[in-house]
């Protein structure tokens, strides 16, 4: 009968009523009640049962718990503890668990089993005694010179603690070892071990065999010497359990005496302290209390080669103040509160290979561990390694918030002279990682931010300081500003981090109108994530924009701070059109910076650094406004008629930086940036009316040129050099006059844009007396003074040379037969000797060493890069070689390029005078080097590789110009063309128009293939036929030299393929036209396309295969994507295909950049994309040709299946797409079988053959290529043997069943026969599983029904290619053979009887 549980509602009544049926039920209880007899008492007990009245009285209750549970259910989730010492115990293989578990149980169960009550009725009750004393006992302070120190043991201890461990002391003096030990031992060694206790050892006497054991351990430690104690010492280190080692440091720590015991004074007085070791052995765990100092552990001791010693702990006569008795609370030395008044001990003498923390200094100079700086400086004020001056970059965090003012201070301003050396790379030889990204990864942004809100203006100040510090590079932006007035120098590429776009989970397999936008996945970031991708952007997110704005509206900072507000604003606005846009529409901002620091009147300031530049117009707004002008152009339109710039303008170039009544530089630097700032309009077609009504003031300035090169002040060159940028920019404005006039009339009222209000007639008078300024300029190239100021200006009167000819011929009052003259007579008076100076041609020799191009290696002191702050990296470009050094010839050399296109251009007969630039060594040694660099792309390298991007592009035309009438040129023509062929894949974004330009003339321009018409085909077929005798190879093959002849005969058609292909980039390369031509009012940024990747792939001649893959090729579903190819698709591919095939033959360091394996993959398509197209004729015979280029030996070596070909995952994948592809349309073609045999070489993976073998194993029926056929030696695919057993077994599976058969797939069929024959017969040890197949197989062939099989199995010797069969035999089985074939059979036999 079940009996139900009793429940919380059940009344009284219901127990009762429980209670009844269990008793009728008659079931056991679980609980019951025994008497049993007291047997400390001698009491038997009653087999009956019968018990008396006095037993009961003296009876106890026994209660047994019955199924109590062994362990108890754990209340909490807390993981079990765990032993320290569980694993060291020692267990006993036959010990019985439960006896080892009843001795060492302590569970409760084992005390709630058998609970028995304690009898106190004999126990004596006794009152205490009445005393008049106090209790506890009044300890008095007269009383505790007598007690331990509480520096005696480890912790603060009580006084009452104090004096029982003084009772304890004085009952150890007692327990002395006797007199009749010797003298020398008792004074050297300790009163006992502090390890071996004696607990557990058997006898009354432990503590004497404890003694024992310790005076046997010092016995041996004085035997041996101090190399012998440090050897085993080390031994037992590298044995023990390093948590055991330091337990046992732990315990001697704990034991250790006091110094002021007078145990330690004793033995401090011992004579034979002098002599002992400083060591501690382990395995007595004992050392001499009288050593000098801590020996270290052999790990640092090899690590530091030095052993720090302990300092003596303080005394009473160390202190400067004795304390005196009756001082409350001061009678007693307590040596641990006194160490803070100690002298810091010394850094460490020796260097260190163990990584240690980075310490600065106010200045952020790094501080060599080792270094030893006087405590004055303020260095040393941390508690973590207190003797190592200088505070790490957690301390200076933690002092940034502070609640003293100038701490918070001196941490920003700190940290803000790390950044800049940062920078500056002054860290990377001596520090590990980056320290602007470990900061960034810290939080230091938020940091900063809320620092910049503090209400202390000091604060506010450094955090600006700081901010400063973390963004801008000065080095990088004075560099922009020196190639400011160089071609293009307007343009530059928006600051952005790489985008690292990566679809989320969530994503995935949802609809494209399912999925988040962009913007709402920025938004749904964190602020930390934000900024962890984008500092600026996350600054933005931050608000950082208003509190600028506050910061210079209401709270009016110092001149540093507004100058420093301004270089962060500026950085901002470089970051891209977004960053400049919220610049410009915050609110207050730009109408603070206009009426605070560019009013249109002010006052002459009364000292040379006045302590205010509110209402001065300050340099670094106006470079403010330049930036963001340069963003895009309704931006600098908003400047212009909304914020009043162009009344700034007016006003600040009217008269001379003189008259300006402000500080001489700052005048010479604001009116710069004016001219920039203008330039940059004019190059919108913007503020064109203000040249005409500044044009008196223009020609003044221009005029004083003779006394700014007599002076060479750089800040009147860039001044001048501003000016000319500004004139370059309104020519070609006004040479787009007539076209937008003329474009207006044809529009009748559709939009377009208005002409300028300067036309060509406004600018006619500036060339002559530019003209006469350029003779004077290269004629002070001879005067020493004058030289380095002639280079600077140079590019920039060149560049505007260039502009005023090229819109010129473009004009309807363009005079061919005066321009002519005036071409000539500027060649002949001003080109030629400027090219052919001394001066130029020393520069020209400096080409390699300043190319970007050529040098890829990065310089010993390179700047840190941070990957969501990008810079240019320009820290210390002055003094290293350098693209943008003063030493370099780049800016010079791409001036009179632009010159000399322009003139050959209007005037086709000069262009031979020109060839002196093209011939002279350094441009030949340098296009040399060019031809086989591999630059990186990254932002410290973009702004500059464009740059001599457009030096390349200029050679490249006139060299296109003077090889079809220059034999001395036309010597190079090949070089010319492999230098436009590695450039074509280097250009940027923003450079389309050059792509477009180079494939349209020289890159495939039969007059730089020198080779196609000097012989080139036949001497190729003359080394075929060559080879052809010598090795006897298929005649199919020999089609190299035709191929060729007919592809150069082909290179218009083929140009016209690529271009048609290119198509899509039309619309880039009309806006890089525009900007590269000079053509203003089309022009609608001068910010470049943001820096993804280079403009064409380094694959671009694979093009049409990959866009028509893309179109017709495999589907998801297997089949293919279309069912018949679009138009033209053969003519394509055939152009594309012989464009490879000249380039692999002729170009062949230009195709290094792709990988073999993505070669073998992008021509893969040939087969994938169409079921037939590769059984078309002039496909078969180009690809014919190009695997047989492939596959030579040098390229074999170089080919890594393995690595997976740029935009697949694996090439298995592709391979397997191969397989079914040829099981479905190849129809046995013996092209398509040797691009399938190939991946099954034996250096490759084991998963491709096993895909034949196994799930495609159909196809070896049509695999039917010869060993003749295959350009692949046989032994790629037979050595080494096989050692993969499935692959082994599938082997001899298709052999034995047919599947694979001689007639049907020969080189299968030998490979296979190779690695059978080389397994079976295989003498090297293997597994059990390995044998038995070896076994298994052998007697399988022995009985073979199919004696050729048999034959080739048993008898194959080795693999011959030139052989009919392929592979040669023994004429009878080898003696080794035969007897493993017999002992095979043997075992067999005696087996089977």
């Amino acid at each position: 009968m079940m009996l139900r549980r009793p429940k919380p509602t059940d009344s009284e009544a219901d127990l009762l009523r429980e209670q009844e049926r269990f008793l009728t039920s008659g079931a056991p209880s679980a609980a019951s009640m025994v008497r049993r007899p007291d047997k400390r008492r001698g009491e038997a007990g009653d087999a009956q049962g019968t018990d008396s009245s006095e037993n009961e009285r003296n009876q106890k209750d026994v209660v047994t718990i019955e199924d109590l549970p062994d362990q108890l259910p754990s209340l909490t989730p807390a993981p079990p503890k765990k032993s320290r010492f569980k694993a060291s115990r020692v267990t006993f293989e036959n010990d019985d668990a439960g006896e080892r578990l009843d001795r060492h149980d302590t569970h409760i169960s084992a005390v709630l089993s058998r609970i028995v009550e304690r009898d106190t009725s004999c126990a004596p009750i006794s009152l205490p005694a009445f005393t008049g004393l106090a209790f506890p006992k009044v300890l008095h302070r007269s009383e505790t010179s007598t007690q331990v120190p509480s520096s005696s043991s480890k912790g603060k201890r009580s006084i009452f603690a104090r004096q029982i461990a003084a009772q304890r002391l004085k009952e150890d003096k007692t327990l002395k070892p006797s007199s009749a030990e010797p003298r020398d031992q008792i004074l050297c060694s300790d009163p006992g071990s502090r390890l071996v206790s004696g607990e557990g050892l058997p006898g009354p006497d432990s503590s004497g065999e404890t003694l024992r054991i310790h005076q046997e351990n010092q016995a041996k430690l004085h035997a041996m010497s101090k190399s012998e104690i440090l050897e085993e010492q080390t031994k037992l280190l590298s044995r023990l359990d390093p948590r055991l080692v330091e337990f046992i440091r732990s315990r001697k720590a704990q034991s250790a005496v006091s110094p002021g015991s007078p145990s330690e004074h004793t033995a401090a007085a011992d004579p034979c302290s002098e002599e002992d070791p400083p060591a501690e052995h382990p395995e007595s765990g004992e050392s001499c209390r009288t050593a000098a100092g801590s020996v270290q552990s052999p790990a640092e001791a090899e690590m530091e080669e030095e052993s720090e010693v302990k300092s003596p702990p303080l005394t009473e006569e160390d202190l400067p103040v004795k304390p005196q008795k009756q001082w409350i609370h001061m009678d007693t030395l307590e040596p641990e509160k006194l160490e803070w008044m100690r002298d810091l001990p010394s850094p460490r003498k020796k260097g260190t290979k163990k990584a240690m923390q980075a310490r600065f200094d106010f200045t952020g100079t790094l501080i060599p561990p080792s270094e030893d700086l006087p405590t004055h400086l303020g260095l040393h004020h941390h508690g973590d390694e207190p003797e190592r001056a200088g505070y790490s970059l957690q301390e200076l965090f933690l002092l940034s918030r502070s609640q003293l003012i100038q701490q918070r201070s001196l941490a920003l301003n700190t940290l803000a002279c790390i950044f800049t050396k940062a920078r500056g790379g002054e860290y990377q030889s001596v520090l590990k990682g980056s320290v602007t990204s470990t900061l960034l990864d810290a939080g230091l942004l938020f940091l900063l931010r809320f620092a910049l809100d503090d209400s202390i203006e000091g604060v506010m100040s450094a955090a600006v300081h700081a901010l400063k510090a973390l963004l801008v590079c000065a080095e990088d932006e004075e560099c922009l500003d020196c190639t400011f007035s160089w071609f293009c120098g307007l343009a530059g590429f928006p600051l952005l981090p790489s985008s690292q776009e990566e679809e989320g989970e969530e994503d995935e397999g949802l609809d494209e109108s399912m999925r988040e936008t962009a913007k709402e996945k920025e938004e749904r970031k964190s602020d930390y994530d934000v900024a962890r991708q984008d500092v600026i952007k996350g600054l933005l997110r931050m608000k950082l924009l208003p509190r600028l704005r506050y910061i210079l509206e209401v709270v009016r900072p110092s001149p540093r701070v507004v100058q420093d507000v301004l270089h962060v604003l500026t950085r901002v606005a470089r970051h891209s059109l977004w960053s400049a846009t919220q610049v410009l529409d915050c609110p207050r901002l730009m109408e603070t910076v206009m009426s605070e620091f560019l009013p249109t009147s002010w006052t002459c300031p009364p000292s040379l650094s006045p302590p205010s530049v509110y209402g001065r117009p300050v340099a670094d707004a106006m470079k403010l406004l330049r930036v963001l002008a340069t963003s895009g152009r309704h931006a600098c339109a908003r400047l212009l008629n909304s914020l009043g710039v162009r009344e700034r303008l007016s006003c600040l170039l009217s008269a001379e930086p003189s008259e300006l009544m402000m500080e001489p530089n700052e005048a010479l630097r604001i009116t710069t940036e004016a001219y920039r700032l203008w330039a940059a309009a004019a190059a919108y077609g913007q503020a064109c009316q203000l040249y005409i009504d500044l044009y008196p003031a223009l020609v003044r300035t221009l005029q004083t040129l003779n006394s700014i090169l007599s002076t060479s002040d750089p800040l009147q060159l860039h001044r001048l050099s501003a000016l000319l940028s500004l004139l370059t920019q309104v020519s070609h404005t006004a040479g787009c006059h007539q076209e937008l006039q003329a474009g207006m009339v044809r529009a009748q009222g559709e939009a377009c844009p208005p002409p300028p209000p300067v036309s060509w007639g406004h600018v006619t008078g500036l060339q002559p007396l530019l003209l006469g300024h350029l003779k004077g300029v290269v004629k002070g190239l001879d005067d020493p003074v004058q030289r380095d100021g002639v280079l600077t200006l140079l590019p920039a009167y060149l560049v505007f040379l260039q502009a005023h000819y090229q819109q010129l011929s473009r004009q309807t009052c363009f005079k061919p037969v005066e321009t002519l003259q005036d071409l000539e007579i500027l060649t002949s008076e001003v080109l030629l000797p400027l090219m052919c100076h001394d001066v130029v041609q020393n520069l020209m020799k400096n080409l390699r060493s300043s190319s970007v191009v050529c040098n890829l290696q990065s310089s010993p002191q390179s700047p840190e890069i941070t990957a969501s702050l990008p810079g240019l990296g320009c820290s210390g470009w002055r003094d290293r070689p350098g693209l943008a050094a003063p030493s370099s010839p780049f800016a010079l050399l791409t001036g009179l390029g632009l010159v000399f296109e322009t003139i050959t251009e209007i005037h086709k007969g000069l262009s031979r005078k020109f060839s002196g630039l093209l011939l002279s060594e350094p441009v030949i040694g340098y296009l040399r080097s060019c031809s086989q660099a591999t630059p990186t792309l990254s932002h410290s390298r973009s702004w500059l590789l464009r740059h001599e991007h457009h030096f390349l592009y200029l050679l490249l035309r006139l060299a296109h110009r003077l090889v079809p009438v220059e034999p001395e040129v036309a010597k190079h023509a090949s070089l010319y063309h492999q230098v436009a062929l590695v450039l074509l894949p280097w250009l940027l974004p923003g450079s389309e128009f050059l792509a477009h330009e180079l494939l349209s003339t020289v890159i495939f321009s039969k007059d730089f293939i020198s080779e196609g018409h000097s012989g080139g085909p036949e001497a190729l077929e003359l080394g075929e036929l060559k080879l052809h005798t010598q090795h006897q190879t298929s005649h199919s093959l020999q089609t190299v030299g035709a191929l060729l002849r007919e592809a150069c005969t082909q290179l218009p058609s083929i140009r016209g393929c690529y271009l048609t292909h290119l198509a899509h980039l039309e619309q880039s390369v009309i806006t890089s036209r525009d900007v590269f031509l000079g053509r203003s009012p089309w022009i609608g940024s001068h910010l470049l396309p943001e820096l993804t990747g280079p403009t064409l792939p380094s694959d671009w001649p694979f093009i049409p295969l990959i866009g028509l893959y893309e179109r017709a090729g495999v589907s998801d579903g297997g089949g293919l994507a279309v069912e018949e190819l679009p138009h033209g698709s053969l003519q394509a591919v055939t152009h594309c295909l012989q464009w490879l095939l000249l380039l692999e033959v002729w170009r062949e360091e230009a195709l290094k950049v792709v990988l073999p394996v993505a070669k073998l993959a992008r021509l893969s398509c040939v087969f994938l994309c169409s079921s037939d197209l590769f059984l078309e004729r002039p496909v078969q015979r180009l690809t014919w040709g190009l695997f047989r280029l492939l596959t030579r030996r040098s390229r074999l070596d170089s080919l890594d299946l393995d690595v997976p070909p740029p935009g697949l995952a694996s090439f298995q994948d592709l391979y397997s797409a191969l397989l079914a592809q040829y099981e479905a349309v190849s129809f046995g073609d013996r092209l398509f079988g040797c691009w399938v045999l190939l991946p099954l070489q034996r250096r490759y993976s084991a998963s491709m053959r096993l895909a034949v073998f196994g799930e495609h194993v159909g196809m070896l029926r049509s695999l039917g290529v010869t060993l003749d056929q295959l350009s692949v030696p046989i032994e790629r695919f037979t050595s080494p043997p096989e050692d993969s057993l499935p692959l082994l077994r599938l082997y001899f599976r298709a052999l034995v069943t047919g599947t694979l058969r001689l007639s049907w797939c020969p080189v299968l069929y030998v490979v296979a026969l190779s690695h059978i024959n080389s397994f079976i017969f295989s003498q090297d040890a293997a597994v059990q599983e390995v044998e038995a197949t070896r076994l298994s197989m052998l007697r399988k062939i022995y009985y073979l029904t199919d004696e050729v099989l048999k034959n080739h199995l048993l008898l194959f010797r080795l693999t011959q290619q030139h052989l009919q069969l392929g592979f040669d035999v023994y004429a009878q089985l080898p003696a080794g053979r035969a007897e493993r074939l017999e002992s095979v059979l043997g075992l067999q036999d005696d087996s089977g009887a």
